[in-house]
């Protein structure tokens, strides 16, 4: 159409203005020869891929996906499988893009779907003894084979120190008691504050839980 429109009078600028492009654009269009590439614009209509995959190759990738014996399998371990048996559909990024097209990519077959996992429940603090966290370092030394472990109890608020003791185990029974101390030299017996940490064993640990249920500390 461009170069109708020229040919037949119209200038170059204004007919590739017409046409929503510049002039210099059309020119990189422009293969070697001075022959005219594929319509590039966003808005235009492109032609078929001519490597695309039909509806009946789709389809047989996704009953070789749903066999009961691929069902559970990722294409990584599909595709080399029928390879096996000679049998070849498409292409490992072929597979994985018809199962995400056909909205199979993330649960299917025996596999069991995504578990919902509630949000952890979070405290704020807004002064000192409302909130302490606590964990356990491994401490190295200078003997090999020999190391020691620091039990650390901070306040969040004012980042104190409440309470810290070393020793050569982790244990949910050293840091039951290291949690009483900390509480009473605080003067927090009655209203303990919420005592936050990871998943460790010893924060995890019967001995520690049962403590804080009999004190009526909330763990975080």
């Amino acid at each position: 159409m461009f170069d109708e429109a020229v040919t037949g009078g119209a200038s170059r600028y204004k007919a590739a203005a017409m046409i929503g492009v510049s002039e210099r654009t059309l020119k990189r269009w422009r293969s070697g020869c001075g022959a005219v590439v594929e319509d590039q614009r966003p808005h235009a209509v492109q032609g078929s891929q001519p490597h695309q995959l039909t509806h009946e190759e789709e389809q047989a990738i996704l009953n070789a996906c749903n066999r009961p014996e691929y069902q559970s399998l990722p294409p990584s371990q599909i595709v080399p499988s029928l390879a096996d048996q000679g049998v070849y559909l498409a292409s490992e990024s072929s597979f994985y893009r018809v199962l995400k097209k056909h909205q199979q990519q993330q649960h299917r077959g025996r596999m069991k779907p995504r578990r919902q996992v509630p949000e952890p429940t979070s405290f704020t603090a807004t002064g000192p003894n409302q909130v302490w966290c606590w964990d356990i370092s491994y401490c190295s030394s200078i003997v090999r084979g020999q190391h020691w472990y620091l039990y650390l109890i901070m306040d969040i608020y004012s980042r104190k120190i409440i309470a810290w003791e070393v020793h050569d185990a982790e244990s949910g029974e050293l840091a039951k008691h290291l949690l009483e101390r900390a509480l009473l030299r605080e003067g927090c017996w009655h209203q303990p504050p919420v005592l936050h940490s990871d998943n460790g064993a010893p924060m995890t640990s019967y001995t520690l839980k049962a403590r804080l249920t009999e004190l009526g500390m909330l763990m975080s």
